[in-house]
């Protein structure tokens, strides 16, 4: 089997290589400003850990690889401009947009977009970062660093947060996670729930739009795609061509995890439909200390990066999942015990969405 090398050493790297062992393959994640080039041979694989990398010896060194996978896709996703005009081009729902040019100015803005408009950097920003809100009422001004840097989105009224996870191999067979229920706070993903009955009749239109996306680029992977739910459509907010946050829930939830699945596809493996098992819900571990205690929850698995704690940063994430929702509810009022005060409105968000499937 060749060598999977993943740009990046994150906790998406981490988790890419735990999920390779049962496949006999040899996962290895690669800082960026590592000093040391690897030696990749010629039937080896490259896939990435995120959509962005900084220019290093390294990062070249790997990019430049027969086996790099995607190398068209990341160009075209990583830069928010890219990104919406190939959405636009494939005629896929996403919100109204126009480029942030150096002469733009917020009064020709709003008069196309409306009176809120949200400014992204065209690179670069997540997890609520590298965004900027203009408030018609306010008198905002486009701001001189962000002029030539950025494009600008209509506010979308949206009834709540939806992702869809899917992969695609090489000869073009994809395979769908049910939809995801997302949280997010401060542009920071929260907490997650899948599956949900209720919204399962959007699952065909979903995947409709992901095949679009997928086949368009002939893309091997995994891919994710954060949409925003108007009524009965849906709306294109980000796309991530790699394993996604919004996913982990898989780890306990389906018989292939999200990890396993883009694994599989870029290494030729087969791929098939993820049978889901009962409810799962994921909580994600933002700027908190670890607490062992997190292990001793029912029907739980708690992942913990090892990073340095700081606020606002991803930390690790709990998944829980049980076949009978009671238990996973059971599960969730023991953590919330363990959890910072900040967390109840999470928990309270979880609870209330857990009553509605």
């Amino acid at each position: 089997m060749p060598t999977v090398w993943v740009l990046g050493a994150g906790q998406l790297g981490a988790m890419l290589k735990q999920a390779a062992y049962p496949l006999a393959l040899d996962v290895v994640p690669i800082e960026p400003d590592s000093e040391h080039l690897p030696d990749i041979a010629d039937h080896d694989i490259v896939t990435v850990e995120r959509e962005q990398w900084p220019d290093t010896a390294v990062t070249r060194h790997l990019s430049s690889q027969v086996g790099f996978m995607n190398a068209d896709i990341f160009g075209k996703i990583a830069d928010r401009f890219h990104q919406k005009t190939m959405l636009d081009t494939l005629g896929i729902n996403t919100a109204p947009w126009r480029s942030v040019e150096l002469d733009t100015k917020a009064e020709a803005l709003h008069a196309e977009l409306g009176p809120d408009v949200l400014l992204k950097r065209r690179e670069g920003g997540y997890d609520g970062k590298g965004q900027y809100w203009l408030y018609e009422d306010q008198g905002d001004e486009v701001p001189s660093d962000w002029q030539g840097t950025g494009i600008a989105e209509k506010k979308i009224p949206f009834n709540e947060e939806l992702s869809l996870v899917g992969a695609r191999d090489k000869d073009g067979n994809k395979v769908f996670y049910p939809l995801t229920l997302n949280l997010h706070s401060n542009g920071i993903l929260m907490a997650s729930v899948a599956p949900l009955a209720r919204v399962a009749h959007l699952q065909p239109m979903a995947e409709s739009m992901l095949s679009k996306i997928m086949d368009s680029a002939n893309y091997i992977g995994v891919m994710a795609m954060e949409c925003f739910r108007v009524g009965e459509q849906l709306i294109v907010n980000e796309l991530a061509p790699r394993v996604h946050n919004s996913g982990h829930w898989t780890q306990a939830g389906a018989c292939v995890s999200q990890f396993e699945m883009h694994l599989r596809a870029v290494s030729g493996l087969p791929i098939k439909a993820p049978e889901v098992r009962g409810q799962s819900v994921m909580i994600n571990l933002i700027g908190v200390e670890r607490e062992l205690s997190w292990m001793e929850v029912p029907s739980s698995q708690s992942y913990w990066y090892g990073k340095d704690v700081r606020p606002g940063r991803k930390l690790g994430h709990i998944n829980i999942n049980h076949p009978q929702k009671k238990a996973v509810q059971l599960a969730l009022s023991t953590l919330r015990k363990q959890l910072p005060d900040n967390y109840n409105d999470v928990f309270d968000w979880v609870d209330k969405e857990l009553k509605r499937i």
